[in-house]
């Protein structure tokens, strides 16, 4: 059931600052591998620097005995540099290890609950191989964090019975009450034509403070809603939807002028669009414009245009696309490709690794591969 219609919400959109970078300790390390190798090569006025980046390390367990399932999936650093080192109180022969990056978690505010039964930590590269065995990690585990953007405000509201009910609790102390107050709800779009469509990952959650008369109208209210821990997109998703009010853009290419992370966002847009499409036969020539295919998230705005035209949708990330190749997002495999300007991709999409998603880089010759493996003809011009 619908929770209210409004005309704006303050809160959901909103610029941060960049995350800032984490500090990690590696206590009563004894290094293996690469890390090892790190500290005996490396004079200490190297460290903290680039000759001292590590990538991407794992923090898990140690295997358990043969069937018994692992009590800990582990935690993810990203962009990982060592700092320092020193002995350690924990243990005779082992040290500290002083690490800076950030830990994987869906967004700045998610908790990470330490392991409770978890005696040492093992310490992986991000291949897999061993790093060594620590006895304790300080800074990855931590309490959830308060919400950025302490409050949401729905603008020109008009409320739905749900709603209703929550701002008839506002002013009672009881736990009934309380409880009466807490919502959740989906954010949808409301097009020019009346159709709703979801913008994903957007949610108001939190507990209703309060609600007054507003300014858009007799009978519309502004209701306060005190946030639960989420990160808000950022404001320029607002430009995106603005561009999608009259349906799906008419030309493509409308999304090359954004950066990275609205490029994402604009195939997310895309994917809220999208509808079950039938198929085009297999052996469908399609033409991908890759003039602004300079980073992974151009190609899947690109990719999604070449099979669905302008503001169409062919996956937001390796998963996804993997998802549509097989079947039901346009196209039937196999299929012709002819990726005009393909020097652009060969340019942008190399080895390396990718700081915006804390990952190695997605290269051109990775997507030829997956193309390959579904039986996609690619004519690189």
């Amino acid at each position: 059931m619908p929770l209210a219609v409004c005309v704006e919400i303050e809160g959901l959109f909103v610029d941060l600052p960049p995350r800032p970078r984490e500090r990690f300790t590696l206590v009563g390390c004894a290094p293996d591998g690469a890390l090892a190798d790190l500290l005996d090569r490396l004079p200490a006025e190297d460290l903290g620097t680039e000759r001292a980046w590590l990538g991407d390390v794992a923090i898990t367990e140690p295997a358990p005995s043969p069937g018994i399932s692992p009590s800990w999936s582990g935690e993810d650093l990203g962009d990982v540099v060592v700092l320092g080192h020193r002995p350690s109180r924990a243990r005779v022969g082992t040290v500290d290890i002083d690490l800076d990056g950030f830990v994987h978690v869906h967004n700045r505010t998610d908790a990470l609950v330490r392991p409770g039964k978890v005696a040492e930590f093992v310490v992986l590269g991000g291949d897999g191989t061993g790093y060594g065995t620590c006895r304790d990690v300080s800074g990855v585990f931590r309490e959830q964090a308060p919400p950025p953007v302490p409050q949401v405000r729905l603008l020109g509201c008009r409320p739905e019975p749900p709603l209703l009910a929550a701002l008839d609790a506002v002013g009672q102390s009881t736990r009934a009450s309380v409880r009466r107050r807490r919502i959740r709800a989906e954010v949808h779009t409301i097009a020019a034509d009346g159709s709703a469509h979801r913008v994903i990952d957007v949610v108001v959650s939190g507990t209703v403070e309060s609600g007054e008369q507003s300014r858009f109208g007799n009978g519309l209210l502004d209701v306060t809603v005190d946030s639960d821990p989420q990160e808000p997109l950022p404001t320029g998703v607002l430009d995106i939807l603005t561009r999608w009010r009259h349906g799906p853009p008419t030309q493509k290419n409308m999304w090359s002028g954004y950066g990275r992370e609205l490029r994402h966002q604009w195939a997310m847009v895309a994917a809220a669009h999208h509808s079950v499409a039938q198929d085009r036969p297999a052996g469908t020539r399609y033409d991908l414009d890759g003039r602004f295919v300079t980073d992974i998230e151009g190609f899947y705005c690109a990719i999604g245009e070449a099979i669905n035209g302008p503001g169409g949708y062919f996956g937001s990330n390796l998963d996804a696309f993997d998802d549509c190749l097989c079947g039901r997002f346009g196209a039937s495999t196999p299929f012709r490709l002819a990726w005009h300007d393909s020097t652009v991709a060969r340019e942008h999409l190399v080895d390396g690794y990718d700081r915006l998603r804390l990952a190695p880089a997605v290269t051109m010759e990775y997507l030829l591969g997956i193309f390959a493996e579904h039986g996609v003809e690619i004519d690189l011009r």
